[in-house]
């Protein structure tokens, strides 16, 4: 059952968490660090979540984590991410890492795959040229194509041809809507093994996820005892928690470091 936050009062659960002795915090970035912006590259996290980011990623056996769908070269210019960050990063759903300290891993690519990830950019770039405001984005395993701004008809015309196209030329991809953004990618990780891997990889006891999209939840399904899955924004769930939109995400980061904080002192 989801319950919705009250930011300003107690909550047992970030008091649980405040008290595990390795906290993991990994972070969804668009609609739950940032608010959604027309031109995707252009997303930057809101002031209170950055600023709590970098408060919890001081704190003594505290790591914080973005997981997304962005690319990894694209994620780590949304989030202003130089190569001393202490914040680790998961891109393309978990196929891409960055560990602070370690840096990024090395992709996992064929060379028939590379061959047809160049052959289905450019024939999704031509297939998208007859429907205007829909923009094409090259993934480092696939591709994103985003209709936020443009017309709802021609967005439904338009992922109905690259449904098709795919269906005939890539079956195989893995296929992923979200807001207003339909994604198709050779690898076949997902949110739920970018958290094993971060978990594993910190030794967290004890892990926060928060989403706001579908792609999410396969995050939040893994949530196990002691974790908190918190959803970001409206619709079905697995999450435990829901706050309103990426302010109070960031509100509810700020409650959360103040308490783990006051225990460590």
């Amino acid at each position: 059952m989801t319950r919705t936050w009250t930011p300003g009062t107690p909550d047992e659960a970030l008091a649980a968490l405040a008290r595990t002795p390795r906290l993991l915090i990994a972070l969804d970035f668009d609609g739950t660090a940032s608010e959604f912006a027309v031109d995707p590259m252009s997303a930057r996290a809101v002031p209170g979540v950055a600023a709590a980011v970098d408060r919890l990623a001081a704190l003594p056996e505290t790591r914080v984590a973005y997981v997304s769908g962005r690319s990894m070269q694209h994620l780590r210019i949304i989030v202003e991410h130089g190569d001393h960050s202490p914040i680790a990063l998961a891109g393309s759903h978990g196929a891409e890492y960055w560990l602070p300290g370690a840096g990024a891993a090395d992709p996992v690519d064929t060379p028939e795959d590379a061959a047809l990830r160049e052959s289905v950019w450019a024939g999704i770039a031509q297939l998208l040229a007859a429907y205007p405001g829909i923009r094409f984005e090259r993934k480092t395993y696939g591709v994103g194509i985003h209709s936020r701004g443009a017309d709802p008809v021609v967005a439904e015309q338009a992922f109905a041809a690259v449904d098709a196209y795919m269906a005939e030329d890539a079956p195989q991809w893995r296929r992923r809507t979200g807001n207003e953004i339909l994604e198709f990618s050779s690898q076949t990780a997902g949110k739920d093994a970018a958290i094993a891997r971060l978990r594993a990889s910190f030794d967290a006891t004890a892990v926060l996820f928060a989403g706001d999209d579908t792609t999410d939840e396969d995050a939040l399904r893994v949530m196990g005892p002691g974790d908190l899955g918190v959803r970001v924004g409206a619709g079905e769930t697995a999450a435990s928690l829901r706050v309103a939109d990426p302010t109070e995400m960031g509100e509810l980061l700020a409650a959360l470091a103040d308490e783990r904080r006051a225990r460590r002192e």
